[in-house]
């Protein structure tokens, strides 16, 4: 019995730091160009994740708050300057542990 409740209660704190991120991805609006798992209007996450490691992170969180272009096709990203830095470099260690 304790195994089962220790797993579980394992499984909930791994879990949290992901759905908190995609939370915090939904509440930015990245869902609405975005999905984990395939491309929309954007790439998905985990094609950003395989392209890029650790080291663009600086360079992804700079694209999340000042937008860009070319990467991914003719569609730019816009802009989000609503998006502190904190929170863009959150959103960037999520997208890059999507792999």
């Amino acid at each position: 019995m304790k195994r089962v409740l220790f797993a579980l209660f394992a499984a909930a704190v791994i879990s949290t730091p992901a759905m908190a991120d995609q939370a915090l991805a939904t509440s930015k609006n990245c869902m609405a160009c975005h999905a984990v798992d395939k491309k929309l209007v954007g790439p998905s996450f985990k094609d950003i994740a395989k392209k890029y490691d650790k080291s663009a992170a600086d360079m992804l969180a700079t694209k999340i708050i000042k937008g860009g272009s070319g990467a991914w096709g003719p569609v730019p990203m816009p802009a989000n300057p609503q998006v502190s830095d904190a929170d863009a470099k959150k959103l960037v260690a999520w997208i890059l542990a999507q792999k």
